[in-house]
């Protein structure tokens, strides 16, 4: 081997060799510490040019801690820190994150996140809307998103919390109309057309937070054609029970006199309970059974043989009856 080859040999194990024996990765790109509904979350691009078989390191750190490794040798692009259950997590915090590579043995420099706070950079989620017709009204109810460190009024105050409604008929979307600035979570948007699909789409902004809060999707209810229905129900059936309550008040105050009504004790009047006076009744009821007076029998066969007391029968022969005087 000449000797110029084997200088250029040397030159380029010098130019690329240090890399190899420091063991020093490149580090992950577009590092940045997220929040949606209070969570937090550190997401990272892979180094330029990298190898497969990375794994990454990820942790945080509040503006009163120091930084705490949540993820460990993880083969993922991302880092949910509030999955822990982890109290140094507040929603008023400043927060930090950092993450390195890892390959075997070799490892990259820690990579750092920009600074957030948790209540004002979190982005308020879409919240969930349900919807109830009634004539030429439509109410619309609306439910909070669920947060991952406390509840959106717990975070910003009951007062802090505004929502925002836009509705319009379906298929008319360029004629929306919005209610803004509403601090109650059931609205009823009235003077609607009977008959007719309206949709509606919420969401919520808090007034510490300068983010705009994700839209809900739209969810769209038919009006009716019915007025006065449910009012008419409601009067009816107060009327029914009024009218139970009174019966069963009456019952409970006159019930002798109902109970001697309907079960009498006397099923015939006096008179017709007292004896009679009159003489042949009482005759009747004094008298005795008059006495009785009969003549003895006795029958007289052709032989002379008399038997007494022994039925008639026919046997032909003739007899003759004799007659005794008492």
């Amino acid at each position: 081997m000449s000797a110029r080859v084997c200088v250029f040999i040397l030159t380029l194990s010098t130019l690329h060799g240090p890399r190899a024996v420091s063991g020093v990765l490149s580090g992950p790109t577009n590092v940045s510490l997220t929040s949606f509904n209070m969570n937090l979350v550190l997401r990272w691009d892979p180094p330029e040019g990298a190898a497969g078989g990375l794994v990454y390191t990820s942790e945080y750190k509040s503006r009163f801690t120091p930084y705490k490794k949540i993820c460990t040798n993880s083969s993922q692009l991302q880092c949910d820190f509030s999955s822990q259950p982890d109290s140094s997590i507040s929603v008023y915090g400043k927060f930090t994150g950092r993450v390195r590579a890892q390959l075997g043995a070799e490892s990259s420099d820690w990579v750092e996140s920009k600074e957030i706070f948790l209540d004002r950079d979190t982005v308020i989620g879409p919240p969930n809307v349900s919807l109830i017709s009634t004539e030429d009204t439509i109410e619309v109810i609306i439910t909070d998103p669920v947060f991952a460190r406390s509840t959106l009024k717990e975070a910003y105050g009951a007062s802090n919390v505004i929502y925002n409604i836009t509705h319009w008929k379906e298929g008319h979307e360029k004629e929306a109309v919005s209610r803004t600035n509403l601090l109650q979570s059931r609205f009823v948007l009235d003077k609607l057309e009977r008959w007719t699909s309206y949709c509606v789409q919420v969401h919520i902004n808090a007034l510490m937070n300068p983010k705009p809060g994700e839209p809900s999707t739209p969810v769209c209810e038919r009006t009716t054609s019915k007025p006065g229905v449910p009012w008419v129900a409601a009067v009816v059936t107060f009327l029914v029970i009024a009218v139970a309550a009174a019966a069963l008040v009456l019952a409970v105050v006159y019930r002798k006199r109902i109970s001697n009504f309907l079960c009498p004790k006397d099923l015939l009047p006096q008179r017709f309970k007292e004896a009679p006076k009159s003489s042949m009744y009482m005759a009747m009821r004094d008298s005795h059974p008059p006495e009785e007076h009969y003549d003895p029998v006795s029958i007289v066969a052709d032989d002379g043989t008399v038997e007494e007391g022994s039925p008639l029968q026919d046997t032909g022969t003739s007899c003759s009856l004799i007659v005794g005087e008492s």
